[in-house]
């Protein structure tokens, strides 16, 4: 039996032919398969075959998956070709059987990496052609230098696609016509239905080629079953995927050998112009309407957040010098920057999508660059309903606490949703109120009119000139704002925050990291004290009377992001002298369908039911 071992620890990869039944995992020299790590058990799983079919058995309880699902000791998993074992930082893979060809899935690895061999070395002869830095500014302005780099790239590909195999051109013509039919996807779904492929300032694309590709890839789109809607966005993606892997094969055997060598060319090429121009590999995962997160660990792997669960791209970087050029063309913009002496920063891409970078000495396996995008299409409260993050009476219930002016802290943990929800209930205030927001990196998205934005600002190279969120909240409390949104509350600011929820800024907005609802009181706690020296007691007071709701959000282990937790701030106890919180609604069981009313009712309930901010139905 022949399998494909991939250590993630030093990115190697290598084959295995073991005539062993069963096959024994581990960190012994005795098994059939040996790993060296400690993470690993000294026989930590096997593989037996039963009939035609093959399982896999923990040995151990240090840890096995199959297929990213865990396996328990006394349950063996079935492993189909194809699947993964998980073991510690490898990965093992059956990829024949008895000699015969590998599976379709290892074919593809194998085809994707000479692929990518040729970009590499057509990248490089590029380079060398144009006497080109690698991590030189481009300007994209020039179209006479544009021009000569679609030029040279194009003489380059030309001669070099004459000799490819054929196995890889068709990956590459499957890969380029997946992207481009995906993208048409989006594009109809935003209501262009228009499609043009040509660059704007490249004149070497044949008309009569793209006219054709045009073609093929509407007439692709036009068989699958799609809705077209932007709120449809990603069950359309989901449908175009698994639909074009059975079109395909098909459409494939009736292409022209002419369009297939275009298809392939415009491939590369676009690749390879993306590292130039662009981005490189994160490009098209950063148009993908569906992927939320970006992860970027070393020029080797690439995972990216989709529908709520990581899972890792086959698209990598050249190397680590090209990954750092893209890392700068993404934080001049926005005037950051990051080397030896600043080896971590934060900054965000043009849409507000969020990027963290952190380098070498810091980080032990070269780059690491983190992107938490925002949707082309904002979440709105229908959207959460829908995906079951809470409730409609939920929904109305927070809808008129932010039209009755409460004050409201969204807490959570990372990427559990604060900033989205933070957005959507943002955009039910009035649009006759003056709003001002208050971010690290600007994030949000709102709708009304009358919207003042500001953003922090680090220290430059001679370490001066930062701006603090705390000095952005002082500011703010002179520019006459009706609410106060402050992104994230971290640090010192926490003072400045609730000093404007206590001096007539009611309606004000925030969240802070915190497991629950008791941990973000206390945590709050925590932050104030770092801007002053000053009694528990008063803390509390100052807490209790500036908060309102505290809104509870959680990420569950399928990628589900749900509200589980909705509490007045209430009181302190006077035996504990803790801050007491009243549940209003509270999600107790992840399997439960939606948040459950506890019978509390808010001490503001009356006045806003009164006014008819909401009614008193939410509670039933």
């Amino acid at each position: 039996m022949q399998f494909w071992l991939y250590d993630h620890g030093s990115n190697t990869r290598t084959t295995l032919d073991i005539d062993a039944d069963p096959v024994v995992i581990g960190r012994e020299d005795g098994c059939h398969v040996t790993l060296k790590s400690p993470f690993v058990a000294r026989r930590h799983a096997r593989i037996v075959r039963r009939g035609n079919q093959l399982f896999v058995e923990a040995l151990s309880r240090a840890g096995t998956r199959v297929a990213n699902r865990e396996v328990h000791p006394g349950t063996p998993a079935r492993l189909d070709f194809g699947d993964e074992v998980q073991v510690g930082q490898f990965s093992l893979a059956p990829v024949g059987r008895d000699g015969q060809a590998n599976t379709e899935s290892e074919d593809e690895r194998l085809l994707h990496d000479r692929l990518m061999e040729l970009e590499r070395v057509a990248h490089a002869e590029l380079i060398d052609r144009m006497n080109l830095r690698v991590t030189g500014h481009l300007s994209k302005r020039d179209p006479k230098f544009i021009a000569e780099v679609y030029q040279q790239l194009d003489e380059i590909l030309r001669q070099r696609i004459e000799e490819l195999d054929p196995h890889v051109a068709m990956l590459a013509c499957k890969t380029h016509l997946r992207r481009l039919v995906l993208a048409e996807v989006v594009r109809q779904c935003q209501g262009k239905v228009a499609t043009d492929y040509r660059r704007a300032d490249d004149r070497l694309q044949d008309a009569a080629m793209e006219q054709r590709t045009a073609e093929r890839v509407n007439g692709l789109v036009d068989m699958m079953p799609l809705l077209f809607d932007p709120t449809s966005v990603g069950e359309d993606l989901a449908v175009a995927e698994e639909a074009f892997e059975e079109l395909f094969p098909n459409d494939y055997r009736d292409m022209p050998g002419p369009l297939r060598r275009y298809l392939v060319q415009q491939m590369i090429a676009k690749d390879i112009q993306d590292i130039l121009l662009g981005l490189g590999p994160l490009t098209d995962l950063l148009a993908m309407p569906t992927v939320s997160e970006v992860m970027v660990v070393g020029k080797d792997r690439i995972y990216i957040e989709k529908n709520g669960v990581i899972q890792p791209t086959t698209r990598t970087f050249f190397s680590d010098e090209i990954l750092l050029s893209i890392i700068e063309r993404i934080l001049t913009p926005v005037g950051r920057r990051v080397d030896t002496s600043t080896p971590l920063v934060d900054a965000r891409l043009n849409d507000g999508s969020r990027v963290n970078v952190v380098i070498p000495p810091l980080s032990l396996v070269g780059p690491v660059m983190t992107i938490r995008k925002f949707g082309w299409v904002p979440f709105t409260m229908d959207d959460l309903v829908e995906r079951g993050s809470l409730s409609e009476p939920v929904a109305r219930f927070l809808q008129g606490c932010v039209l009755g002016r409460s004050n409201v802290i969204i807490s959570g943990g990372t990427g559990s949703g604060k900033t989205t929800l933070l957005n959507v209930l943002s955009a039910y205030a009035r649009p006759s109120e003056r709003i001002i927001t208050v971010e690290e990196s600007a994030e949000l998205q709102l709708p009304q009119p009358h919207v003042v934005k500001l953003e922090g600002r680090p220290a430059n190279v001679e370490g001066r000139g930062a701006i603090t969120i705390r000095e952005l909240v002082r500011n703010a409390l002179r520019m006459r704002p009706d609410r106060i949104i402050i992104g994230e509350v971290r640090g010192p600011e926490a003072l400045d925050m609730l000093q404007a929820m206590n001096t007539g800024h009611d309606g004000s907005l925030s969240t802070v990291h915190a497991n629950n609802s008791h941990d973000a009181m206390k945590r709050l706690e925590a932050l104030v004290l770092m801007a002053v020296d000053m009694p528990i007691r008063a803390i509390r007071e100052q807490v209790v009377t500036a908060i309102d709701l505290v809104v509870q959000v959680s990420r569950f282990a399928d990628g589900r992001r749900r509200v589980t937790q909705i509490s007045e701030v209430t009181s302190i106890d006077p035996q504990t002298e803790q801050i007491r919180l009243e549940d209003v609604f509270v999600l107790r069981d992840p399997q439960q369908e939606r948040l459950r009313h506890t019978g509390y009712i808010p001490t503001f309930a009356s006045d806003m039911i009164e006014h008819g901010v909401f009614d008193v139905d939410v509670f039933l």
